[in-house]
């Protein structure tokens, strides 16, 4: 007797992609089973009463593993999505507040969404009269904070307002400080790049301070599952023996995974439908059959484009599909997170701001759109699908090289195992930076190699050098005692110099941009997006670091075309392979925005092209750099075509790099050039993106040859004619993509991978 197949609300979808061939690639995860212990003994009984009130009668075995761990000393929890996370550090942090009625407690959130989750789950174990937890961030009034200062024994903050809000007024938290106890870090793999390394140094001050008040807190940490948990837990605090806890012992849902793809709408120029089209018509089908559902884009504006197309498609579903992204108000986002965990919305379409463990309810599909920079973000992201049982995980890729490259090996995409976190917090423009703040909070000295780490003495110096801290006694002070250095340092950017931006129509400051950046982004001319709105600078204006804007609402947006030069300042490695000899080291990169495109916003048509007068601007970093030996350019290498190999070799390389470091494309730069004048020949570089570089390219650097190899498997397996956005085009290339020549690229890592 045949049995009938399972329907699911995403049935006829799946069978459409297959006829028309968009689905290239299906999977199936299997359901886990759980594996449980019982609630210790040791717990306080408060706690132990309050967890049988939630309904908790037992533990999955990580969450027991996890509280002994913790009992005994700094621990990291890596498990996956709805795996129970929050009760690993829950419980001992509760369980000290119920014995030690001086305790304190720190939670540290990357958004202020997951601060306001946390509180509420926090709040539901009813345990009022030992835990009086309060969330102090920039949306808590003013008047508030004295009390939380006062009263809270469980602060739940972000590392920005540790940073600017606390730290620096460590004397108004001086008994919190000096009782706190346990320090929680949570979605840790956020922390990466630039972001971690400011939030490693935010850590290490934390602790410098609390070990001025008297305590040594203990840290938790939670992350998603990534390949270096203990090293990334360790580089963020700078604590060492730091236990991990990865086993998962949670139920796990059966869950069907779809890699789609958008048809070809002209193969010799391998352009592509556009995706978020795909995923508008993907969203409303499943939203149509009842699934509730979540997609994921990158940008703000295409989230509310996204919503804007399934409403018009369906309008009878237009109030049941919202957007959330960042830069809505406090009450809207907590109206829009209490309507999901209500179950009124059918769909959200969101950018990363609800990748971290928020819970918004049972959820029956996850759509994330183009590949959102890392493995472990993606299997975050299709975590949150399938927790009523069975889950629908969609890919829908773009047309950029990187999507393309998977989509043509879905196998070695879902496959491939999760990629390393790494951060510097001794970069030296992020260190230099977060020692002054840490000066400000106390004088500096000896013992606080202990936190600060090795290099903070050489930093000090050279901060006394630049007239910023002076030296007494064998402590580092700062240079004007009035000065508040933290107000300077913004946790997202790695130079604390930036722009200001400014909305000329009601004066109000939209933002910063870093110096290193804001010729390429906040030019005369230049179209800036914020929080979904677009923007024209009216005017840059560098004596006094400003970039004036106005509202815009036209069609078309701009890229700038720019001279990049690169000076070798520092040797730090070097060894000859692949035909070549390859280096890594420190380099100063300059730069000089020329004129800026004008291009089309419907099909990416060039419009014109507006020269601009701007002075260079320079910046140091690391990099990889390659010099190609004369055997690898015999007679037979089409020379007339040298620089467009080598330009489109470039590209391709720093297109596949973020499948070897958790980075994004638009981390890392590059320059190609048929003649260095330090080098002397044929040179590729490729740089770290932000000043003082953070190690991504280090990691080119030491696999270098499957660098190579992936860049040739990218563009030999693209089947358009001569270059496209899927292989050697890039959307930030500063020679607006000229000139490229892909089969000399593609001969070029040929000949490099024979040698």
């Amino acid at each position: 007797m045949s049995v009938a197949p399972e329907v699911h609300p995403w049935s006829a979808l799946l069978d459409l992609g297959r006829a028309d061939g968009r689905l290239v690639r299906e999977a199936f995860e299997g359901a886990r089973e759980p594996i449980t212990e019982p609630l210790p003994d040791e717990l306080h009984p408060a706690l132990r009463e309050a967890l049988s009130g939630a309904g908790i009668a037992s533990l999955w075995s990580h969450q027991a593993q996890a509280l002994k761990a913790a009992w005994e000393g700094p621990t990291i929890v890596t498990t996956g999505t709805a795996s129970g996370k929050s009760l690993c550090f829950n419980m001992p942090t509760l369980d000290v507040l119920c014995r030690d009625a001086k305790a304190r407690a720190l939670y540290l959130y990357p958004t202020k969404a997951l601060a306001q989750d946390q509180a509420r789950a926090i709040n539901a174990f009813g345990l009022t009269k030992q835990v009086r937890p309060a969330i102090y961030d920039g949306d808590t009034p003013g008047e508030q904070r004295r009390q939380i200062r006062r009263r809270a024994n469980l602060v739940l903050t972000n590392p920005d307002m540790l940073h600017m809000g606390i730290l620096p007024h460590h004397r108004q938290w001086g008994d919190f400080l000096s009782n706190l106890a346990v320090v929680v870090v949570d979605e840790a793999h956020v922390y990466r790049g630039v972001f971690g390394s400011h939030v490693a140094n935010v850590l290490r001050r934390l602790r410098r301070i609390a070990n001025a008040y008297g305590t040594e807190p203990r840290f938790l940490l939670a992350s998603a599952t990534i390949a270096n948990p203990v090293e990334l837990a360790e580089e963020l605090t700078g604590l060492e023996e730091i236990a991990l806890v990865d086993r998962d012992g949670a139920p796990g849902a059966r869950r069907e995974i779809a890699m789609w793809n958008p048809p070809l709408t002209d193969e010799a120029l391998g352009t592509r439908a556009s995706s978020l089209g795909e995923a508008a018509e993907i969203v409303g089908e499943l939203v149509r059959r009842g699934a509730r559902t979540i997609c994921f884009i990158k940008s703000r504006k295409a989230v509310e484009l996204v919503a804007r197309m399934v409403g018009l498609a369906n309008p009878t579903l237009k109030d049941l599909v919202v957007p959330y992204r960042a830069g809505y108000t406090p009450q809207q986002r907590r109206e829009l997170e209490g309507r999901l965990m209500r179950g009124e919305l059918l769909a959200v379409i969101t950018t990363d701001a609800l990748e971290l463990g928020i819970d918004i309810g049972a959820l029956d599909a996850a759509v994330v759109v183009t590949f959102p920079g890392t493995v472990a973000s993606l299997r975050q992201m299709w975590g949150r699908a399938g927790r009523r049982g069975r889950g629908l995980a969609v890919y829908v890729a773009g047309e950029d090289a990187l999507d393309q490259f998977f989509c043509r090996h879905p196998d070695e995409f879902l496959g491939r195992p999760v990629e390393a976190a790494i951060l510097d917090h001794e970069n030296e423009p992020i260190h230099l930076a977060h020692l002054l703040c840490a000066a400000h909070e106390g004088p500096l000295s000896a013992p606080d190699a202990e936190t600060l780490g090795p290099c903070w003495e050489a930093h000090a110096q050279a901060l006394v050098a630049m007239g910023e801290l002076i030296e007494r006694d064998g402590m580092y002070l700062l240079r004007h005692p009035e000065d508040y250095p933290a107000a300077r340092v913004s946790l997202r950017s790695a130079s604390p110099d930036s722009y200001a931006i400014i909305d000329t129509v009601n004066g109000e400051l939209l933002g910063t941009v870093e110096s290193a950046r804001a010729h390429t982004t906040v030019h005369d001319g230049a179209i800036y997006l914020h929080q979904a709105r677009a923007y024209v600078v009216d005017r840059l204006e560098i004596a006094t670091q400003r970039a004036l804007v106005e509202p815009f609402g036209g069609d078309f947006y701009t890229q700038p075309k720019k001279e990049t030069m690169t000076e070798i300042e520092a040797l730090l490695d070097r060894r000859d392979t692949c035909g070549v000899q390859l280096s890594f080291g420190r380099v100063a990169v300059t730069e000089q925005v020329l004129a800026y495109q004008r291009k089309k916003i419907s099909d990416h048509s060039i419009i014109d092209l507006q020269g601009l007068d701007l002075p260079e601007t320079t910046f140091g970093t690391q990099a990889l750099w390659f010099e190609l030996h004369d055997d690898l350019l015999a007679d037979d290498f089409p020379l007339e075509k040298l620089l467009g190999s080598l330009h489109a070799a470039e590209h391709a390389q720093i297109a596949v790099l973020p499948l070897l470091a958790m980075c994004d494309r638009w981390d890392i730069g590059g320059l190609s050039t048929n003649y260095h004048p330090q080098t002397g020949r044929p040179t590729i570089f490729i740089y770290d993106g932000h000043p003082g570089g953070v190690g991504i390219t280090r990691q080119g650097f030491l696999r270098f040859e499957t660098l190579v190899a992936d860049a040739h498997r990218l563009i030999f397996e693209c089947g358009c004619q001569d270059g496209c956005p899927s292989c050697v085009q890039s959307p930030k290339c500063g020679n607006l993509n000229e000139p490229l020549a892909k089969a000399g690229a593609l001969e070029l890592l040929a000949r490099m991978l024979e040698r």
